[in-house]
């Protein structure tokens, strides 16, 4: 497994030739000036959300939750979809460059302010979530292994992210993303010849209608909206192409995502179908499947988890630098932000949740103050006044710290109001809570509005 990981790396190396301008590093153009293709495009785009941690969310989900649960993580990539339609919008029909300068037109300093403190935490989350999984592959927690693989991957990524950028990024995702490809499609026909994959119990796997993962489902319905407009890597990436090759990129990459989530979900249901009370997921792998089995499994998580940590480190130095302005646009400057932004990664791991779903959920849920900035602001373009993004921001915020608290148990609030005790229901009421609150205040701020015109 280590001689094969560091294999992987190698070519990564191989592949992130230096960048000596500006914008080969931060937008990802070759050395002629020329946008990245299609191939590139879908590629990147699937390999830097198909990350270790989601690979994991999608097979744990299903494991504890049945069909419902990988069905319910399996929607959330149609951010695709939302987010292609974003950023259509914002670059073609507003004509604005980024998402904070639309943002900052419609809102002012505070609307790109907010925004790039919750961007700036998505980033850390992603940084610390796969290096936890890495860590976890190789040593249970506090391990001489554990620690060793955390900071050899962190140094040598770190390293070749370094290299290139986000061109560097786009040129290794492509690798990563057909060695994943490869990876996948050998594990699942291991998994069906030697598990003998029943496709009927798995279907039947959530039959309580009223089950968490049915809840889980309904709660992606409603943040996919907003999720992907705080997610930079997937939307940095919708900046770089013509419109034409922008549109089709996020439609194959939607179908593509969406196929490989669901295909490592269903690894989860199976394994659920036959675990012991008691047993967790790596625990009934191991006990059903043989050992070349699972380093394929674990080989999986580790090539999405390079895949997703470069573009993560690319996103973090254009955000700080050209989105943010700290400092010159230079390529030194990126290099320094990557550093920093790995550094804060390994804070958050050693001193934040071991729980992976939680990530997802709190950042989901904050980013729901976007969804009425999408739907009044994006698409419809009408304007709101700055309070109305304020009230949503907030009412955002309370919502995610509201869940962060809940799901960890530090408080219990939600369960005797509602009547609901699991923490996917309660999150699907928080949801709903915080999706009322931002939009009505837009909508109350957009009819004064409307009212003092006339």
């Amino acid at each position: 497994m280590p001689a094969t990981v560091a294999c992987v790396l190698a070519g990564s190396f191989l592949l992130s030739s230096r960048v000596r301008h500006v914008d080969g590093f931060f937008k990802g153009v070759s050395a002629s000036g020329a946008a990245p293709g299609l191939p590139t495009l879908v590629l990147s785009q699937v390999t830097t959300w198909i990350f270790a941690r989601s690979l994991l969310n999608a097979a744990i989900l299903g494991y504890y939750y049945g069909i419902a649960g990988t069905l319910a993580y399996s929607a959330y990539y149609l951010s695709f979809l939302t987010g292609g339609a974003i950023v259509d919008s914002i670059r073609f029909r507003h004509g604005c460059a980024s998402i904070q300068d639309f943002l900052t037109a419609r809102f002012g300093r505070t609307g790109a302010g907010c925004f790039n403190a919750l961007v700036a935490v998505r980033l850390l989350s992603e940084v610390f979530a796969n290096l936890l999984v890495i860590g976890l592959i190789f040593g249970a927690a506090g391990t001489t292994g554990y620690f060793g693989a955390i900071a050899a991957l962190a140094i040598l990524t770190l390293a070749y992210s370094m290299l290139g950028g986000l061109r560097a990024s786009l040129r290794t995702d492509v690798f990563q993303m057909i060695l994943f490809l490869v990876l996948m499609v050998v594990l699942i026909s291991q998994l069906g010849v030697a598990g003998g994959l029943d496709l009927g119990r798995i279907a039947s796997s959530s039959p309580a209608a009223d089950g968490p993962g049915w809840a889980l489902l309904a709660v992606a319905a409603l943040q996919v909206w907003s999720y992907p407009m705080h997610d930079p890597v997937m939307m940095d990436r919708g900046f770089l192409a013509d419109r034409a090759v922008t549109r089709r990129s996020f439609i194959h990459a939607a179908w593509l995502g969406i196929a490989c989530i669901l295909a490592f979900g269903l690894i989860g249901v199976d394994a659920g179908l036959a675990r012991v009370d008691g047993e967790a997921l790596m625990a009934t792998l191991t006990r059903r499947f043989d050992m070349t089995t699972i380093m394929v499994f674990n080989l999986a998580l580790v090539v999405s988890a390079v895949s997703t940590l470069d573009s993560t480190l690319s996103s973090a130095s254009k955000l700080a630098v050209v989105d943010m302005g700290l400092g010159r646009p230079t390529i030194v400057n990126g290099r320094i932000a990557m550093a920093a932004f790995m550094a804060g990664g390994l804070i958050f791991l050693f001193l934040g949740s071991k729980d992976l779903f939680s990530a997802v959920a709190v950042s989901g849920t904050a980013a729901m103050y976007l969804t009425p900035v999408v739907l009044f602001s994006v698409w419809m373009g009408r304007p709101a006044p700055t309070w109305s993004y304020v009230t949503a921001f907030a009412a955002a915020m309370a919502g995610a710290m509201l869940y962060f608290f809940e799901a960890s148990g530090y408080a219990n609030v939600v369960g005797p109001l509602t009547g609901y005790e699991h923490k996917y229901t309660k999150l699907l009421v928080i949801c709903i809570a915080v999706l009322a609150v931002g939009c009505g205040a837009f909508l109350i701020g957009m009819a004064k509005d409307r009212r003092v015109r006339e």
